[in-house]
């Protein structure tokens, strides 16, 4: 058990590493979950598991030790809950996303190319979705990734590759109506 004095130097440590990453946490479990609520719960607990095991973290990136955490806490909540029965649609108003400038008619079509991008991501098979998701979404270096998801950085590579494509695929589709 750790001694009484260093509880508040292991907070303070754990604040200043792990909350900036709070975000992306929430972010990473909303697109594996594919539920805002179930994610919250999630992001809750990875973040107690995090704590609890936050003397085993060697240096000061915390990003991919903590997603890589949210990661597994996801796919264990997953299995013992089973899928999001209710999926929730992701909308930039209700999840925080600032407003964008200009005129109605040009946030109406952003929103709107910004609601075809999130169907594609959705559709995209969880092997691919995870790394478009860390990658493009939260700017992740590819090591960073490959820590994350416990793979090879040639993994993550050819991964993202074959992600874009669908990704690509499924775009195009939308655009011609498919």
């Amino acid at each position: 058990m750790a001694d009484e004095s260093t509880l508040p130097d292991k907070r303070a440590r754990f604040e200043a590493l792990a909350l900036p990453h709070l975000d992306a946490a929430f972010n990473l479990a909303r697109w594996l979950a594919r539920d805002d609520q179930n994610a919250r719960d999630i992001v809750q607990e990875a973040y107690l598991r995090a704590y609890a095991a936050f003397d085993g973290l060697r240096g000061d990136n915390a990003r991919p030790w903590l997603l890589a955490i949210v990661r597994n806490t996801c796919f264990t909540w997953l299995a013992r809950n089973g899928a999001a029965s209710a999926q929730v649609e992701y909308d930039d108003e209700i999840h925080g996303a600032t407003a964008a400038q200009g005129d109605p008619e040009t946030l109406a079509l952003r929103a709107d190319a910004d609601r075809v991008v999130d169907a594609a991501i959705e559709r995209l098979p969880l092997e691919f979705r995870e790394v478009i998701v860390l990658r493009e979404l939260e700017d992740m270096a590819y090591k960073d990734i490959a820590a994350v998801l416990a793979i090879p950085v040639g993994t993550v590579m050819s991964r993202l590759a074959r992600g874009r494509r669908l990704l690509a695929r499924y775009l195009a589709a939308e655009r011609s109506g498919a």
